[in-house]
């Protein structure tokens, strides 16, 4: 609509400059005007769009030349009083629209000129817009009944198209609805659905399988738990239901309360490993970090374990200098259960050796535990470092054993940043592996306190 309207504003400003030309170079010749005011308007009031009429007046409002039947159709009356200047392309800004009586629409324009003796002249110029006008309504009242019904069937295809859309989706939430704790296998499978959902699917598999695997795992945590705790329970009620059964003697008592501490201490010291677990499970174990000579260190837990040692008939030799920066506390009790264990399973007679050395890739230090004792089998080096994990009865035989030492160094391990790797041969030994980093890359919650 702004366009058509432009272009009629426009067509008028280049009538009326057509006209300012012909003034400024015939006067007021009426052959020379005849043509443009008369037999062209005329000619354009037959066409189907451009109906125009023209007028040139003197300044005391005589007619100096007129397109036919003007007057009756538009008065010079009607048009406003030119300004003296007008910038030629300023001039279609002055047009405006005027109705006659009956409602018909024209665009007017009107502007100064002089003629070739330099006399004033005003020009006045009227365009029939009744065509345009009727074609812009037909358009906009066509709009109005096209424009809801095109809405309308804009939100059907978009409310089905979303459908289809979602489709993938509710599919995926049912599959989602039917997973529980005792259906943990179940998958959604990415190749079923579009590729844009391919990732989403991908990433649900992949949580449920480290639900699958966490959940496995703490089922499986928990009946070890329950038979570990149930072992002394069992042992403690049974010893006092039999010495209760009748009279004993002092002996007899002292033996069963001695018998029950032990059990206690057992009791005791599972408890402790699991607390110590489940804070360093939720990162509530800080971190003390010091300069350590780990040649020191490891000679001071070697005379600390001396006297069992000796008793065992077994020989601990300290090799290798380095330092790193570990927490005391925690790298000491790494070494001393994996020691520990060490002396637990070599025979009379037998070697272990703590062996400090730069590791492999120069970005750490190494501790090797290593004994000459009965060896672990192939198959059972990947479960060691479990909760509760035993290889046999035999290596469990050890009253004070509550079989956490090694998932303990393993979480002293990662809270270091290290690993911790194990290497055995049934019947020749066993070799433990610290890897610890020379520098920190994680960060330590120091404004908290270690209970250990």
């Amino acid at each position: 609509m702004i366009n058509l309207r432009e272009e009629d504003k426009q067509f008028l400003a280049d009538k009326v400059n057509t006209l300012q030309i012909l003034l400024k170079e015939h006067g007021d010749n009426r052959t020379s005007l005849e043509q443009e005011v008369q037999w062209e308007a005329v000619t354009a009031k037959l066409t189907p769009y451009y109906a125009y009429f023209s007028r040139i007046l003197e300044p005391e409002g005589m007619v100096v030349i007129e397109t036919p039947g003007m007057a009756e159709v538009v008065p010079a009356a009607v048009f406003p009083i030119p300004a003296a200047e007008t910038k030629q392309g300023d001039l279609a800004e002055n047009s405006f629209q005027w109705h006659t009586a009956d409602g018909h629409p024209y665009l007017l324009l009107a502007a100064q000129a002089t003629n070739e003796a330099d006399e004033s002249r005003v020009i006045q110029v009227a365009l029939d817009v009744s065509r345009e006008d009727a074609l812009l309504t037909d358009y906009q009242r066509k709009l109005a009944m096209i424009l809801p019904l095109g809405i309308l069937l804009s939100a059907m295809l978009g409310a089905l198209v979303a459908r289809r859309g979602m489709r993938p989706l509710q599919d995926i939430t049912r599959a989602a609805q039917r997973i529980t704790a005792s259906q943990l296998h179940e998958r959604i499978e990415p190749t079923r659905w579009p590729r844009e959902l391919r990732a989403l699917a991908k990433a649900f598999d992949q949580m449920l399988g480290r639900l699958e695997d966490s959940f496995t795992r703490l089922t499986q945590f928990s009946a070890d738990l329950a038979h570990e705790l149930r072992t002394p329970i069992n042992i403690l009620m049974g010893e006092a239901e039999v010495t209760l059964a009748r009279a004993r003697s002092e002996t007899e008592y002292r033996n069963v309360l001695e018998s029950s501490l032990e059990e206690c201490g057992r009791l005791s010291r599972m408890i402790d490993s699991l607390l110590f677990l489940a804070r360093t499970d939720n990162a509530e174990v800080s971190l003390q970090l010091a300069r350590l000579d780990v040649r020191q260190e490891l000679e001071a837990i070697r005379d600390f374990y001396e006297a069992v040692t000796e008793e065992q008939g077994v020989t601990v030799q300290c090799e290798g200098e380095a330092g790193l920066e570990a927490d005391p506390i925690l790298f000491r009790r790494a070494v001393t259960n994996l020691l520990a264990n060490a002396i637990c399973h070599t025979p009379t007679g037998g070697q272990i050796k703590l062996v400090v050395e730069p590791s492999p890739s120069a970005d750490g230090v190494a501790i090797h535990v290593s004994d000459n004792g009965c060896g672990i089998a192939h198959e059972h080096l990947p479960k060691v470092f479990d909760r509760f994990y035993r290889v046999d009865q035999a290596r469990s035989a050890d009253s004070h054993s509550t079989g956490l030492g090694l998932a303990i160094v393993r979480s002293i391990m990662a809270m270091h940043g290290g690993t911790v790797s194990i290497e055995s041969q049934p019947g020749k030994g066993t070799t433990v592996t610290l890897h610890f980093p020379l520098t920190l890359h994680f960060p330590l919650f120091n404004d908290q306190k270690n209970h250990l």
